[in-house]
């Protein structure tokens, strides 16, 4: 007897989340805005059943707010939860570092080398989106590294706030160069295998993030 139904195709409902997950991630759709059914549906060519499901699911993931008798919002972060995204940021990726050390970190310090070099160019050209693109892999390639389920799992339910943040902090920094010098930093400690400095490197970069975001308010007044 089967256990299991076939694997099934990327549902609808799910494509569409994933269109409107990038879409608040790049600011494309504001903080702060309200997602009306009708223009959606009309523009993204599909009926508003699979789509009332899709904004659901990014309701119950806390991207939208239901406001009563109002509708549907895309979330404004606050200068709390701001801290708060980054506080969970900093504890992942400090123990995916943690895991990544007991094996040795060159290997994963020369893939996070090699995305600092697409930083850099991102840098020099004054590619913001294709720099925060890179910052946002770096990141993800640390996680993914350390080989833990439940790590790689607890980061990518930030990823959308973390590409929210990002798209603020474009604007935040006066030389794109100084990010690219921090992240080189915290690969090349890597590969020297020092987890204190790699530790005190994540915390002060995540530090000096949260503190360009909130300095100048929530991150709806960074990316207006």
């Amino acid at each position: 007897m089967a256990i299991f139904d076939p694997l099934e195709r990327e549902s609808t409902p799910s494509i569409i989340a994933g269109k409107l997950r990038t879409a608040i991630g790049y600011g494309q759709i504001a903080p702060g805005s309200q997602l009306v059914e009708t223009e959606l549906a009309k523009e993204l060519g599909v009926s508003r059943g699979p789509l009332r499901e899709a904004m659901q699911r990014l309701t119950q993931e806390g991207l939208l707010i239901s406001i009563r008798n109002r509708g549907l919002f895309v979330i404004t972060m606050t200068d709390a939860e701001v801290r708060d995204m980054y506080v969970a940021r900093t504890a992942v990726e400090r123990a995916a570092s943690e895991l990544i050390l007991q094996r040795g970190g060159q290997d994963v310090a020369a893939k996070l080398l090699q995305t600092v070099q697409s930083m850099k160019q991102a840098a020099d050209k004054g590619d913001m989106d294709a720099m925060s693109e890179a910052d946002m892999e770096y990141h993800s390639t640390l996680v993914t590294a350390a080989e833990s389920p439940r790590l790689t799992r607890m980061h990518n339910t930030l990823l959308t706030e973390t590409r929210m943040c990002l798209t603020a902090l474009e604007r935040r920094y006066p030389d794109p160069h100084a990010r690219v010098g921090e992240h080189q930093a915290i690969a090349e400690a890597l590969a020297a295998g020092d987890e204190d400095l790699v530790g005190r490197l994540l915390i002060t970069h995540m530090d000096d993030a949260l503190e360009r975001l909130t300095g100048g308010g929530n991150v709806e007044a960074a990316t207006a």
